[in-house]
């Protein structure tokens, strides 16, 4: 029988009478933009983040991109990013029209180093963007100690952290604005694509409001040069429907990184560490080892799925060649040693030990 990495008709039949209910109401409402749905949605979500404001939007590299353009960044100016991320955290910069500025991680969490950021703040420097990565939230004390000594913003990407905790407060909350996606495969997973964009800074909500839906407030009233990111009525009810299970979700997700810990332990990897004060996720369970090919090629023997997040650095993407970038090798040795292995709300003790079996025959 296959393991798959994510399963994700299993993720949602967990969620199966709530999620017809959702459509229905939608199908029964004839709104279907930036209707109740959107709107209770946004009110749920910032409630849940235990912020003031929720901006439902498009998808997550929007909602990355327009916090860009609110706080008026973009050409000539640069953000700090980590050099160790998927790569929309880099394009929300680009298309804002300023420069990502990558940053080392801690070579133990992946996430950013806030020890390393200093050294690359310069008098273009606007923002610091700290991606919560695998679902475990970055060292946002030191990151905001630093921001506020320079003047500058911060703006968390929670793509994959919706519920992760940093010192008792909710991802989300730990910054000036913070972007999420809800990719299907997310923690908090839309029957599609979907974004949201949470503050709470009331002016900076405000503008963003407008920004999303074409520059206006008022319909055929363009105040400012927006866009189209509007999350669908369908998906804020598909979110609606699920949101309610998502602690629940995130806590079984924590017993299975708990099996894989222990089944894993003494073991030549690479095991997941997380930084103090940090209550993950666990988005994704990720180890690292020398020889990932031989447990790729094991565990594609066995039926289990497995990932790389992500084979390839930022600065190392064809999208990016055209620019000169300092040396980064703790992004490029992870890009060659990661492996994302499965986990999701539904595993077992049973499967984590199946993986755990065939990982422990190869590598002894």
């Amino acid at each position: 029988m296959s393991l798959p990495f994510l399963d994700l008709k299993r993720v949602n039949a967990a969620h199966d009478e709530a999620i017809r209910a959702a459509v229905n109401r939608v199908l029964d409402s004839g709104w279907y933009i930036l209707g109740d749905e959107c709107a209770a949605f946004e009110r749920e979500y910032a409630a849940y983040c235990e912020v003031k404001h929720c901006i439902a939007v498009a998808n997550g590299l929007d909602a990355l991109h327009l916090i860009l353009r609110a706080y008026g960044i973009g050409a000539g100016d640069e953000v700090i990013v980590p050099s160790n991320t998927f790569i929309a955290t880099w394009l929300a910069v680009s298309q804002a029209g300023a420069t990502p500025v990558p940053v080392e991680p801690n070579a133990a969490t992946h996430n950013i180093d806030p020890a390393l950021i200093e050294a690359s703040i310069t008098s273009r420097t606007k923002a610091i963007m700290p991606v919560h990565l695998y679902g475990q939230p970055a060292e946002m004390t030191a990151i905001m100690d630093i921001a506020r000594r320079h003047g500058l913003k911060v703006i968390e990407d929670a793509a994959q952290a919706h519920g992760a905790r940093f010192q008792g407060r909710r991802t989300g909350g730990l910054a000036d604005a913070a972007g999420f996606s809800f990719y299907p495969g997310k923690n908090l997973g839309a029957l599609g694509d979907g974004g949201a964009i949470t503050t709470n800074d009331d002016a900076l909500a405000a503008k963003l409001r407008m920004l999303r839906n074409y520059g206006a407030s008022i319909k055929y009233h363009h105040e400012m040069a927006g866009v189209n990111s509007r999350l669908d009525e369908i998906q804020a009810a598909m979110l609606r429907a699920k949101l309610p299970a998502l602690d629940a979700e995130n806590e079984a997700r924590r017993r299975v990184a708990g099996f894989y810990l222990d089944a894993l332990r003494g073991l030549p990897l690479d095991l997941p560490v997380v930084a103090g004060g940090a209550e993950p996720v666990w988005h994704l369970f990720v180890i690292g080892t020398d020889r990932r090919a031989d447990l790729q090629a094991a565990l594609t023997q066995a039926q289990i799925g497995h990932l790389v997040h992500y084979p390839i650095a930022c600065h190392r993407q064809q999208a990016y060649a055209d620019q000169t970038w300092p040396a980064l090798p703790i992004a490029e040795r992870l890009a060659e040693r990661v492996l994302s292995l499965p986990i999701a709300p539904y595993m077992t003790a049973d499967d984590v030990g199946r993986v755990a079996a065939v990982i422990r025959a190869t590598l002894s």
